[in-house]
């Protein structure tokens, strides 16, 4: 499940109460607000949003003030929403914290404030640090330097300056990812993580440790259970992992497994014609590729393409004379089932083993990477 909130929240003061837990284990608290413009007829509604869809739901009853105040008993922290007259939606996490949700009430972007939840706070906080690199005086400067390299032509400055925007990027989210590290288990943490916000490979680590945070401290909730699960999936994928075996067909219709180009540096990128990030980056790999396939490296391809048409055309445009091979199935190919492919470009870098040694090498990263191993070859 992935539970999104809005990119704008005005948060102001807390107030944390820590409801005592019932004999039962539950626990109640209580969302209160205020709506500026009630809708006549219509019914203000709070409910549960869970993996497999909505859960316990409720109405809310507004009183002759405007004002509302709701009892809610949880077993566990959980997401909600509550559904002002189908007219707003307000995304709120309720755990230990009783909270104050004030709304317009009357249209989808109009004013609202939730007060009183240190879950959206971390979130808010983490959203801010990362989505407010690009408005940095030095990212603002390097966007200009980019811009002016692209007129230019200048592709060894354009590589340049996307390494220092990208060290801006890696120190933010590395502040991010402390902040992470040193929390208790929280729905925040786990959203934050979920929302990839950071980048599940270079941040491997704060996965495992918040997923062994949770096994040990919320052993039994729904949410912290999903997340280990997804952590644990992870790890087969993990840096110093054995690749799984990927047997696909090549344009020809001949079965060419993975495992048979062990013995060289391979580069497995899955792609496609229709991805535009994908064919974005397809000339960096050309360059690596023409650069080091005489010093044991080569691509896998995997496109996840729909017809042999646009796979062959992509790979004709581009100039890519690599292994390719395709079940033309798009995301639900049996490779991207396999390596859980949610989104591409994706690649891997594997020894002549076969071991995973690096994940997502975009840029001159790929080729200080290659550079390393290779390099005195």
């Amino acid at each position: 499940m992935s539970f999104v909130l809005v990119s704008v929240l005005l948060l102001m003061g807390c107030s944390s109460n820590g409801q005592q837990a019932k004999n039962d284990g539950s626990w109640e608290v209580t969302v209160k607000g205020k709506v500026g413009f009630p809708q006549q007829g219509g019914t203000i509604s709070i409910m549960e949003i869970t993996k497999a869809g909505t859960g316990w739901q409720d109405t809310i009853k507004l009183k002759g003030n405007y004002t509302f105040s709701k009892k809610v008993k949880l077993k566990e922290p959980g997401y909600y929403k509550i559904n002002f007259y189908n007219r707003q939606v307000v995304d709120v996490i309720l755990h230990k914290n009783d909270l104050e949700v004030n709304v317009d009430g009357n249209e989808a972007t109009g004013f609202f404030e939730v007060k009183g939840s240190p879950d959206i706070e971390f979130i808010r906080e983490a959203q801010s640090t990362i989505n407010g690199v690009q408005s940095l005086p030095e990212a603002q400067k390097l966007i200009a330097d980019f811009n002016k390299a692209q007129v230019a032509n200048d592709e060894k400055s354009i590589l340049a300056i996307q390494k220092a925007y990208q060290k801006l990027v890696t120190d933010a989210s590395d502040k991010v990812a402390a902040k992470v590290k040193s929390s208790a288990p929280s729905l925040g943490v786990i959203n934050v993580l979920q929302g990839q916000l950071l980048d599940k490979d270079a941040y491997f680590d704060v996965y495992v440790v918040t997923a062994d945070k949770l096994r040990k401290e919320w052993p039994n909730y729904t949410h912290a259970k999903d997340f280990v699960s997804m952590v644990d999936k992870m790890k087969t994928l993990a840096i110093g992992q054995m690749a799984p075996e990927i047997s696909l067909p090549n344009p020809e219709g001949t079965v060419v497994p993975l495992s048979s180009l062990r013995g060289k540096y391979v580069l497995v990128d899955f792609w496609a014609k229709w991805c535009g990030p994908c064919r974005k980056e397809n000339p960096n790999i050309v360059r690596a590729y023409n650069q080091y396939k005489d010093k044991g490296f080569t691509v896998y391809g995997v496109s996840l393409d729909r017809t042999k048409d646009d796979w062959l055309q992509g790979i004709r445009e581009d100039g890519l004379t690599w292994t390719h091979v395709s079940d033309l199935k798009f995301w639900q190919s049996e490779a991207a089932k396999t390596y859980n492919i949610t989104a591409i470009p994706f690649s891997l870098l594997l020894n002549p083993e076969g071991k995973i040694i690096a994940k997502n090498l975009r840029g001159q990263a790929l080729d200080d990477k290659l550079e390393e191993v290779l390099g005195g070859k």
